[in-house]
């Protein structure tokens, strides 16, 4: 299981997959449909416990852990974890793979809201109103672990660090959502773009990934969504970064050539 929450920016998958995957673009599919479920590996084990659970769990509380983690599930390129409207039942943690969560206004026009990768929680919107208030769609081939809210709930009341991890995480989504609204309210477009790529670059290093080169599973667009900005504007801006020495664009592929000018913007 993966209990962890950043900034939502960025998309990562296994170093060996990484190198073997070529980019693909993101269809239109944003139906739900029932992704292929599969015995769940445990959180005793997993490659990311360091990441995203508390520090100092026993024995014992892995094994309620893992009691705890009934499946995993796969969901494919361009498909729904969950959608709009959907009754609230689980809290998804990403193993593999990455994420955008979309809002779609009265208007028809969808907002990209977040982009989620391993070791992220997805559904905690669902919490307040016991249904969700946005859809989440696979960026790529995507595994996560389910985890049943109700028995979080009573593993929350048996294990105190696990409590306060689950808080935690909740109040790094309050603070996430402030600091999107302050960046698209104060911001200039290199800003944005700036930080977009400063906080996919501290997210990727937390996870032992390359910190100055990475591969965007994300469009232009999808990213202007989610920055308030038109997919024109994305482009100028990797343009602009690009004459001016700071990074290197080959389609997806990005290269930080020159990071503390990235900070300075």
């Amino acid at each position: 299981m993966s209990l962890s929450s950043t900034g939502n920016v960025a998309a990562v998958e296994s170093p060996t997959a990484l190198s073997l995957r070529s980019p693909t673009q993101i269809g239109p599919r944003t139906h739900a449909l029932k992704p292929a479920t599969q015995p769940a590996l445990r959180c005793s084990t997993c490659s990311l416990r360091t990441l995203c659970m508390p520090a100092g769990l026993t024995h014992d509380d892995f094994d309620k852990i893992d009691s705890m983690i009934c499946s995993t599930q796969m969901i494919k390129r361009g498909e729904a974890l969950y959608s709009v409207d959907a009754p609230f039942k689980n809290i998804y943690a990403v193993r593999t793979g990455s994420f955008k969560t979309v809002v779609t206004h009265s208007t028809g026009r969808e907002q990209v809201t977040g982009f989620q990768i391993a070791g992220e929680l997805l559904g905690l919107d669902g919490i307040y109103a016991g249904a969700h208030t946005g859809t989440t769609i696979a960026l790529e081939d995507s595994s996560v672990c389910v985890i049943p809210f109700h028995l979080l709930e009573v593993l929350c009341r048996e294990i105190s660090a696990m409590q306060h991890h689950v808080h935690k995480l909740m109040s790094g989504e309050i603070v996430r959502e402030s600091t999107l609204v302050m960046m698209l309210g104060n911001m200039r477009a290199e800003e944005r773009v700036a930080a977009f790529l400063l906080n996919l670059s501290k997210r990727l290093s937390a996870r032992g990934y390359s910190s100055t080169e990475f591969h965007l599973r994300m469009t232009r667009d999808e990213m202007g969504s989610y920055l308030g900005m038109k997919l024109e504007t994305v482009s100028r801006m990797f343009s602009k970064f690009q004459r001016e020495g700071l990074i290197s664009v080959q389609g997806k592929q990005i290269r930080f050539l020159d990071l503390e000018g990235l900070r300075a913007v």
